[in-house]
C-alpha cells in the first residue's frame, strides 16, 4: 500500500490531469508526484492549500473522503475581520447552509502560524480591513464548506490551508513537498 502526503500549493489543481477549456494548462499533481496508480482520497480547492493525501489502496481512499467515517479535518483559515465570539460559537454549533446544516465545528482563534510560507500570489491586504487566522476542525467535508462557514457568518476566507486530516498533518513538508507514510 502507498499512501502519499503531499502539500498542495495554491492554484494547483487536486488531480493528474488538466480537463478544463481554459486553453493554457493549468497546475497540476501530476506537476509535482510521478509515482504510478495513486489517487487523491478527497479534494482540495485549487485556492486551498495544505495537506492532501494520495493512496492505491481503495479502502483507504473511502475512509478517508467518505463523510459517513466522519474522519477530522482541521484547517488553518486566514479571514476577514475579527470574528466575535457569537461568531465562534455559530461555528461550533453548526450553520444553516444551502444544502442544509453543518455538523459542530471545532473553531477559535490562533495567531498567524509560524510555520506558514508564502503564498503565490500574495492575499490581498488592505489598511482598512483588519483580519484574523482561526482553527477549524469539521467532521463532514462538503464542496467548500469552510469557505461557506466562514462566509456565512459574516467573516469571508481570504486564505485556506489543510493542517490535518486524521491522523496524518503537514508536519515538515513545505509548499510543493511530499513524502510516503
Amino acid at each position: 500500500m502507498t499512501l502519499i502526503l503531499f502539500n498542495k500549493p495554491f492554484n494547483v489543481l487536486s488531480q493528474f490531469t488538466d480537463k478544463g477549456t481554459e486553453g493554457a494548462k493549468r497546475p497540476t499533481l501530476s506537476d509535482f508526484i510521478n509515482i504510478p496508480e495513486v489517487y487523491p482520497a478527497g479534494r482540495l480547492d485549487k485556492d486551498s492549500e495544505g495537506l492532501l493525501l494520495l493512496t492505491d489502496n481503495g479502502r483507504l481512499q473511502a475512509r478517508i473522503s467518505d463523510p459517513k467515517y466522519k474522519m477530522e479535518k482541521t484547517y488553518m483559515v486566514q479571514v476577514e475581520g475579527e470574528p466575535t465570539d457569537a461568531s465562534l460559537q455559530a461555528l461550533r454549533q453548526g450553520l444553516i447552509l444551502k444544502d442544509g446544516l453543518t455538523r459542530p465545528a471545532d473553531a477559535k482563534r490562533i495567531a498567524e502560524p509560524s510555520w506558514l510560507w508564502p503564498r503565490t500570489p500574495p492575499v490581498r491586504f488592505r489598511k482598512t480591513v483588519a483580519d484574523c487566522w482561526l482553527e477549524i476542525t469539521i467532521r463532514e467535508g462538503r464542496n467548500r464548506q469552510v469557505r461557506r462557514m466562514t462566509a456565512a457568518t459574516g467573516h469571508p476566507t481570504l486564505r485556506l490551508i489543510r493542517w490535518r486530516v486524521g491522523e496524518w498533518s503537514l508536519d515538515g513538508l513545505e509548499s510543493g513537498e511530499w513524502r510516503a507514510e
